[in-house]
């Protein structure tokens, strides 16, 4: 598996990157390969089966709006979402469903999208199903594909290699931390350098800094609105919108000034820049997978803290903080995972803290040792957290613990910063930790909203 910095940082809509982004995806292919084999004239119905956790919380997370659009051509990037609310409203009202945006088969939801929360299939927690038949009924094809987290798509040959690109081999790989250091030793160069020669021979290095500021002007924008949406978050909840209100008093305590006075006054900032991206993400808004949805807020939380409260901050650091973090992003995805259907939540915001912790760290001044010690605790300090989201909605505790993410992100740089880079845990042996715990965490906590908050707290 070869990563790309652009591969774990992506353009999105909420509320998840596993649940509402992969299937859109995986939808969308489909719709391409019936076209592409020329065999959509002939389909006249389709079934769409999604498996365990997307069978358990899928409608909470919006996977079946997401599969409708998706077999039409839409594309998470660039939808439009307030489209999307239009646009499913009109399909289930017609009762069809315009696939690859040409043709059109009825669709009804009952019958033709089958949740199967019980059932999964071997390659991934997360796994879909789509079957196209013709007008008597005969299969014309059928795929497996699994959503693997943070928005990543593999097919059913594929799920055990893992193949998520198909970049050629960087010319400084590295799979652990520990190789990221023997290579940023030999190279002389800090992590953040050492990703950014790994991405020249993808595209000119003005073109990787430039995608990075667009990620970045998004994340400035999802933040904004956040701030500005007033209003109940969907779903069964009644959840009420706190980062306007939040905004407003921050804004009044330290008199409009983004800094203040109060010594406390960057953990208010950074936890309503987290709150104002994940209400946003639980709207069905535009936001960045970083690297993963449901953990959305924690990196862009960071990185406005750096832009505010960092002497010289400039849009080379952000850079910068983005290359570092995906170093750590890289490492975690190729030996545990980000997806909170596979490992809990410690794979989401377990691996955004993480990574946002070296992000700073970077952009602070850190040594390559000090960015993986910075990662570690980051990672550390999050291992054995449960994805138990209560009525499946990515909403409580989803939204406070990014905040509390963020906070323990900038805390784990600050104390890498005060110390050598040599430590007793290495960030190898937290991410080995996260895979092993993962595999031993009852499903119950692995975004099927069977078990911890999702049972012993009752919806309203």
């Amino acid at each position: 598996m070869t990563l790309s910095v652009l591969d774990l940082f992506t353009i999105g809509v909420g509320p998840s990157s596993s649940h509402t982004v992969g299937p859109m995806r995986a939808a969308r292919l489909f719709a391409i390969e019936l076209s592409d084999m020329h065999v959509l004239p002939q389909v006249r119905r389709l079934q769409v089966e999604l498996f365990g956790s997307l069978g358990a919380t899928g409608v909470g997370h919006g996977s079946d709006r997401a599969i409708l659009l998706g077999l039409e051509g839409a594309e998470p990037q660039t939808v439009e979402p307030s489209w999307i609310v239009a646009r499913t409203a009109q399909i289930r009202r017609e009762g069809t469903v315009r696939v690859a945006d040409r043709h059109e088969v009825p669709f009804d939801e009952v019958k033709d999208l089958v949740l199967k929360p019980r059932e999964v299939l071997p390659g991934h927690p997360n796994g879909m199903r789509f079957t196209a038949y013709d007008h008597d009924g005969v299969e014309v094809l059928s795929r497996i594909k699994y959503s693997v987290g943070g928005g990543f798509v593999v097919n059913e040959r594929d799920v055990d290699a893992d193949r998520l690109t198909t970049h050629e081999p960087p010319p400084h790989h590295f799979a652990t931390g520990a190789a990221l250091l023997q290579r940023c030793r030999a190279e002389q160069v800090s992590v953040a350098e050492l990703v950014a020669l790994n991405e020249d021979p993808m595209r000119p290095r003005g073109e990787t800094s430039a995608a990075l500021l667009l990620i970045w002007q998004a994340m400035q924008e999802c933040v904004a609105a956040g701030c500005a949406g007033e209003g109940i978050l969907p779903g069964s909840l009644m959840v009420a919108r706190r980062a306007p209100r939040l905004y407003r008093d921050l804004m009044e305590t330290y008199r409009s000034s983004p800094i203040g006075a109060d010594t406390l006054s960057a953990m208010d900032w950074l936890s309503l820049h987290a709150i104002a991206v994940n209400e946003e993400n639980a709207a069905g808004g535009r936001v960045v997978t970083a690297p993963t949805n449901g953990a959305a807020g924690i990196i862009p939380a960071v990185l406005h803290h750096y832009w505010h409260y960092v002497p010289g901050a400039n849009e080379d650091g952000v850079v910068r903080f983005l290359l570092a973090a995906a170093a750590i992003g890289i490492i975690i995805k190729e030996n545990a995972s980000i997806s909170g259907a596979e490992v809990g939540c410690q794979g989401e915001v377990g691996s955004a803290c993480a990574m946002a912790a070296a992000g700073l760290c970077e952009v602070l001044g850190g040594t390559p040792e000090q960015v993986e010690n910075a990662a570690e605790i980051g990672l550390e300090h999050n291992l054995g957290l449960t994805c138990d989201p209560i009525g499946g909605l990515v909403q409580i505790p989803c939204i406070e613990r990014n905040a509390v993410g963020a906070v323990k992100a900038v805390t784990a740089a600050r104390l890498a910063m005060r110390g050598d880079g040599t430590h007793r845990v290495s960030l190898d042996q937290a991410v080995t930790t996260l895979r092993t715990t993962g595999a031993d965490m009852s499903a119950k906590y692995k975004e099927t909203s069977t078990g911890g908050l999702a049972v012993n707290v009752t919806e309203c």
